[in-house]
């Protein structure tokens, strides 16, 4: 038993490091990993010729909106580069935008781009999309940087046409912008726009099609930051019940219960790969290590798998009753419970502590880390009633969208370590009872979940790949996605691994014949 338990606790110490670059890199703006976005896709506007110089957009008039800069890249003559900002007087808003056109082999397409954390998007967001012949757009949504310190105005209350910008408005006027753009420059409009994002920008997708349903003829939304109130408030409940406590968890312990919960489920589908295929259907339960070592970091104690057990089960009420849901077994709990110093102390996430400071408390002073379980339970219930209408993005009536025949593909991932995957579960049943049931929804939204995947991107199941491209080729050809593509590679690039991503809530399972590393081995069933 003590080699098994030491056995854990240093694949939970490889875990740890594999994805603590990951966690942190993505610095306070939050912004996720970006994958490749998809191939070139044959032209949808044949032949498409520029009418017009790529300077000469300065000259285009569009309502509030000052064109800046209009120019040939200098390190791309094939990229027409344009910086325009939108305002909404008398308010004093400003909304920067980016927009990328070819300057030829433009594709007949309009590509939106989301961003991550407090942080709309960015300049470089239009770079793929333009290198694969789409006209592009990106915004700031109305500010700079990822800070959330946006939401206050100069006397410290909120700026509430600051925050609409955040929320909505800004991708809604980049979308407006860059289509018309695109069609000054070539003397035609898109055949087709679509959206690409996760987290954030997987959020700002389906805000597109809950608030603005005619922007876009398709959208992808990975991990997206739905249910805005409510996650910001789980993404510090960790913090809380360590202050509680008083027993700040080092790393090390949480990457071995990770582990652990790995060691426990991983082999529930029949494949032992490091991945849990459903945590919904693991029970693991930590009390199984009290007294077992954690190397450096001490024995785990009673204390330390109470506060594993309630990072799982997720934020409760004062009388114990649920309010949200928790982490799944197998994702990395340090990214939202993590711990520094010696002695160790809790440390709040950046993005919901200035969710705290900014848009609850009003007081940028407001540290996390002081939260009580009180005020914890009180500020829950002010997230949701003062800011779930303007951010929420959990309204479940698409009918417009569908109706002009708007597609979504809507991903996530099982291990995502700072957006619980049953967020995007909660809200795709919610789809379901609104939009008449699976088969109805089926025909515009395909839901896919990504067992082993990180945030956005990274941990140690396939990556999934072609969410785009199997958007394109839906809206365009009526081909809808049975199922995604997903890989592991080596640093070659080879493929070590692949699975079939299924439509939710179906699992890939083992035909029982063939290498458990072929997508070819396994397929899409009800249960293992």
């Amino acid at each position: 038993m003590l080699r098994v338990r030491l056995r854990i606790i240093l694949s939970g110490i490889v875990y740890a490091l594999s994805t603590a670059a990951a966690i942190h890199g993505q610095g306070r703006g939050g912004g996720p990993a970006a994958p490749p976005l998809g191939t070139t896709p044959k032209p949808a506007i044949p032949n498409a010729k520029p009418v017009r110089t790529c300077e000469s957009l300065a000259m285009v008039s569009l309502p509030n909106t000052t064109i800046e800069s209009a120019t040939i890249d200098a390190n791309n003559p094939g990229v027409c580069r344009v910086t325009a900002i939108t305002t909404h007087p008398p308010m004093g808003d400003k909304i920067t935008i980016w927009i990328g056109i070819p300057t030829s082999n433009w594709n007949g397409r309009f590509l939106g781009i989301g961003g991550g954390g407090f942080s709309g998007g960015s300049t470089q967001g239009v770079n793929q999309p333009v290198a694969l012949g789409y006209a592009s757009g990106s915004t700031d949504t109305g500010h700079e940087g990822g800070s959330g310190s946006f939401a206050l105005d100069a006397n410290q209350r909120l700026n509430w046409q600051a925050i609409r910008d955040n929320a909505h408005v800004g991708i809604h006027e980049m979308t407006v912008t860059g289509k018309a753009l695109t069609q000054a420059m070539y003397g035609v409009a898109p055949r087709y726009s679509y959206f690409n994002g996760c987290s954030t920008g997987g959020r700002q997708g389906l805000m597109e099609a809950q608030r603005y349903p005619e922007d876009y003829n398709g959208i992808v939304a990975g991990a997206p930051a739905i249910n805005w109130p409510k996650l910001m408030m789980q993404s510090i409940w960790g913090t809380v019940q360590e202050m509680s406590a008083g027993d700040a968890l080092p790393p090390c312990k949480l990457a071995a219960a990770t582990a652990a919960a790995i060691a426990a489920c991983d082999a529930m589908d029949g494949v032992k790969d490091g991945v849990i295929e459903d945590p919904d259907r693991c029970h693991y339960d930590p009390k199984e290590l009290i007294g077992a070592s954690a190397g450096e970091c001490g024995t785990f104690t009673q204390a330390d798998t109470d506060i594993i057990r309630k990072l799982w089960d997720g934020p409760r009420r004062l009388d114990g009753s649920p309010l949200w849901y928790g982490q799944t077994r197998g994702t990395d709990l340090n990214a939202l419970a993590a711990s520094r110093g010696n002695p160790a102390k809790p440390q709040a996430f950046g993005i919901p502590n200035d969710w705290l400071k900014y848009w609850i408390t009003q007081n940028p002073q407001f540290d996390g880390t002081t939260l009580t379980p009180e005020a914890y339970q009180r500020y829950w219930d002010q997230s949701i009633e003062e800011f779930g209408t303007v951010i929420g993005t959990d309204n479940p009536d698409l009918s417009i969208f569908r109706g002009r025949g708007g597609k979504i593909v809507l991903w996530h991932g099982w291990a995502d370590q700072l957006i619980t995957p049953e967020g995007s579960i909660d809200y795709y049943k919610r789809v379901l009872q609104q939009m008449g049931g699976a088969e109805q929804t089926a025909q515009f939204l395909r839901f896919f979940i990504a067992p082993g995947v990180a945030h956005c991107a990274g941990g140690a199941g396939p990556q999934p790949s072609g969410q785009l491209d199997a958007l394109v080729s839906w809206v365009e050809e009526g081909k809808a996605p049975q199922t995604l593509p997903a890989s592991r590679r080596d640093q070659s690039g080879a493929i070590t691994r692949s699975r079939p991503l299924c439509q939710y809530p179906l699992v890939a399972k083992y035909k029982g014949t063939g290498s458990t590393d072929d997508a070819a081995n396994f397929t899409c069933s009800s249960g293992f």
